[in-house]
């Protein structure tokens, strides 16, 4: 589209996450007028660290936002996947770093931090909060929206980026409701301090239990703490369970004996507890003038950490896409033909549990690179 085109074309993210306000921050770049809903009174987003991709990163300096997300993140040389006692399975760099232009090393966020930097970059009036939608309805050229407040929006493009439950999806490409993975994961931030000396570095690390519990432990120095997460197997499919510290330290008997001490200690008011889904893989993403982003369009199990990187790979793919277009329609087909595959390989590589006998390319297959 030309740029005036561009300039002209007004656009409606529903959602104020990750996946939202990396569009907003893609689209606001290329000229679009960007407004974006969110239906909570304040966006804050609790609980892991993740892990920012050389390709994330290289379209960061693309936008122009890589010091303000560097500032925020510590750089990782490395994964080390581990036994629950600590000894050491494999070490490996983070392949790809050298694919691009730039030297990208993985760096790693608290996702609080990821997508403050976002909303810093949007400017407030374009931000509103407090805006549930209640429905959606394509009418071809244009698509409008409808909150429970009473607010009707109308845009040339309206982006679904609400979510693994996204009301978009369900109302206008697939009303099948998320998956149960069989696990639930508890998520928590502590202080480097409580950490019992773990923290040696800026790399992450995996320990694997042989009752198929799983740490995580990504140190965040810049903030001089530790996203300490723990997966493991569970019947129970309630979204948010309500569980003891003693039900969240026994998890863990048989580990690393500082490992046990962190999650004895843990502040239960301050741990995230989640039900792990995600989505069977849809085979359309959009409309003539509405277009899912992010875990809305496929939202995929954390074990290869690729969901917050997906959503921004969906952003830069969404702009480039208007860029190199004649219309939004176009635009959309393009969107989906790049994007859809390689979503849908991810979902079903995070599907599969991380296999620790070999490298990290075998624990982490075809995704360490994306």
């Amino acid at each position: 589209m030309k740029a005036s085109e561009l300039q002209n074309l007004d656009i409606a993210i529903v959602g104020g996450g990750y996946g939202g306000a990396a569009a907003a921050v893609a689209l606001s770049r290329i000229g679009a007028d960007v407004h974006v809903y969110e239906q909570a009174t304040e966006i804050r987003e609790v609980g892991a660290g993740i892990g920012l991709r050389p390709p994330t990163l290289e379209l960061f300096r693309t936008w122009g936002i890589f010091d303000e997300m560097a500032a925020v993140s510590s750089p990782s040389d490395c994964m080390e996947i581990l036994t629950a006692t600590g000894e050491l399975i494999v070490r490996e760099e983070w392949p790809g770093i050298h694919e691009y232009a730039q030297e990208n090393k993985t760096r790693l966020i608290h996702r609080g931090d990821f997508v403050d930097t976002f909303l810093k970059l949007i400017p407030e009036d374009r931000i509103h909060l407090g805006h549930r939608m209640t429905s959606v309805e394509d009418k071809g050229d244009r698509a409008t929206v409808t909150f429970a407040n009473g607010t009707e929006v109308s845009a040339d493009l309206v982006i679904g980026a609400d979510g693994i439950r996204s009301l978009v999806r369900n109302q206008l490409f697939s009303d099948k409701p998320p998956v149960f993975s069989g696990s639930q994961a508890f998520r928590a931030v502590i202080s480097a301090d409580d950490a019992y000396g773990m923290v040696k570095d800026d790399n992450f690390r995996l320990y694997v239990g042989d009752n198929g519990a799983m740490v995580y432990f990504l140190p965040l120095r810049h903030r001089n703490q530790v996203s300490f997460d723990i997966t493991a197997l569970s019947n129970d499919d309630t979204w948010a369970p309500e569980v003891t510290g003693d039900y969240i330290s026994g998890l863990l008997d048989g580990f690393d004996e500082r490992l046990q001490a962190i999650a004895r200690n843990l502040d239960m008011a301050a741990v995230t507890s989640r039900g792990v889904y995600d989505i069977d893989p849809i085979d359309q993403w959009h409309s003539d003038s509405v277009v899912l982003v992010g875990d809305a369009a496929h939202s995929m199990l954390h074990h290869q950490g690729q969901g917050a990187n997906q959503a921004i790979q969906d952003a830069g793919g969404l702009a480039d896409a208007l860029v190199e277009a004649d219309s939004v329609k176009d635009a959309l087909v393009r969107f989906q033909a790049e994007r859809m595959p390689v979503a849908h390989k991810l979902q079903r590589i995070s599907r599969q549990q991380p296999d620790v006998s070999g490298s990290v390319e075998t624990a982490f297959p075809e995704t360490t690179s994306l």
